[in-house]
């Protein structure tokens, strides 16, 4: 076996890098005064503003734009809004990679709207150009699975007709986002913030409440959908009052992950984090012939989840280098997506280290070397 190299990564958590806790940070306090209360007592309802509060600060989001804390992760946020807003206009998806894709398969076998389908292989970008913005618009901001992103908001018309409605989880404190070209938006903490899952975060323009209340679906609302009552927004969902019963602790995540994200410096130091990570694997893909980048065009390739190819390597060569990794303790889950292409996925959002990027060339070295004998 090829000889282990000297330096692992400090912090090898690849797909979701922890951040280091806020100063003050005060786990017993914290179980006493927020987790054995009622997430509808005062306290409850004023930490969930509180987290509202700080992802509009961080994010720069206009006042114009709600943000709700709903439930079932970014897939519930992005279900929710397809299933309480269209229907009243045409509708495109797009897809060029396995989120995207399911985004079309709810709209074409579950909502069955017929949509216009725009599609791209994994490692590219549907022809922007064509999509026609007097319907409404469902796309992922970031292709996480593929390693591919919209290159800014610029494709998207201002004088559209239909919503856009970007699932923008492995986007957001990464890249920028035009909120004037964005009526909803979508996405998880557990992804670049790093934090715990189990709830979403919806952000809803003006054009899509004029939309909820100006259209019924016709079509069943689950009770944890339902944005509307009497044909008018439930505003509550918007100041802490949850749909559904969230988990405090994870509330509470989100809160010291927002918290970190002030104190280095805010979205504009979160994104050059992520721009220095993504420009340190580049470095060590250019110095590998064997490695490649999925995503061929730099204006559209992912700075977080980093798709790589590797030269020769099947599904089950994929998954004993990523075994080989985990078993050193050097990189975690960081095969790639099981319906894309064979390769690598490397996490480099802002929670990871540059220095931990760049301590992992050596490590793929040695994982690549090992699996193929």
């Amino acid at each position: 076996m090829t000889d282990l190299p000297a330096r692992k990564p400090a912090r090898p958590y690849f797909s979701s890098g922890p951040c280091a806790k806020p100063p003050g940070w005060d786990p017993a306090k914290l179980a006493t005064e927020v987790l054995g209360r009622s997430h509808r007592s005062k306290l409850g309802k004023a930490r969930l503003q509180y987290c509202i509060d700080l992802i509009r600060e961080v994010l720069e989001v206009p006042d114009t734009h709600r943000i709700g804390i709903v439930p079932a992760s970014d897939t519930g946020a992005v279900e929710m809004a397809m299933w309480s807003l269209l229907g009243a206009r045409p509708v495109t998806t797009l897809a060029w990679e396995s989120f995207g894709e399911g985004w079309v398969t709810d709209a074409v076998k579950q909502l069955k709207i017929d949509p216009t389908v725009l599609r791209a292989d994994y490692g590219e970008l549907p022809d922007l150009g064509r999509v026609d913005w007097s319907h409404d618009v469902v796309f992922t901001w970031n292709g996480t699975t593929s390693g591919v992103r919209v290159p800014d908001g610029e494709w998207i018309a201002e004088d559209r007709i239909g919503l856009s409605i970007a699932d923008a989880t492995s986007a957001v404190f990464a890249q920028d986002i035009a909120w004037d070209k964005v009526d909803v938006l979508t996405f998880s903490w557990q992804k670049v913030l790093g934090g715990e899952g189990a709830h979403g975060v919806l952000v809803l323009g003006p054009r899509a409440v004029e939309r909820l209340e100006a259209f019924t679906p016709d079509r069943p609302l689950p009770k944890i959908f339902r944005l509307t009552k009497g044909g008018k927004l439930i505003e509550g969902v918007f100041s802490g009052e949850t749909i559904n019963t969230p988990s405090m602790l994870a509330v509470e995540d989100a809160i010291w992950a927002l918290e970190w994200t002030k104190g280095i410096g805010g979205l504009s130091a979160m994104k050059a984090r992520a721009d220095a990570n993504a420009a340190a694997l580049g470095k060590i893909v250019e110095e590998r012939d064997w490695l490649g980048h999925l995503a061929a065009d730099p204006a559209s390739r992912s700075n977080t989840s980093v798709c790589l190819t590797v030269e020769g390597a099947d599904t089950d060569m994929i998954k004993r280098m990523a075994a080989l990794l985990e078993e050193q303790d050097a990189a975690y889950d960081v095969a790639g997506y099981r319906d894309a292409p064979p390769g690598l996925r490397i996490w480099c959002g802002a929670t990871v280290d540059t220095a931990d990027i760049e301590a992992l060339g050596p490590w793929l070295d040695w994982a690549y070397e090992t699996a193929k004998q």
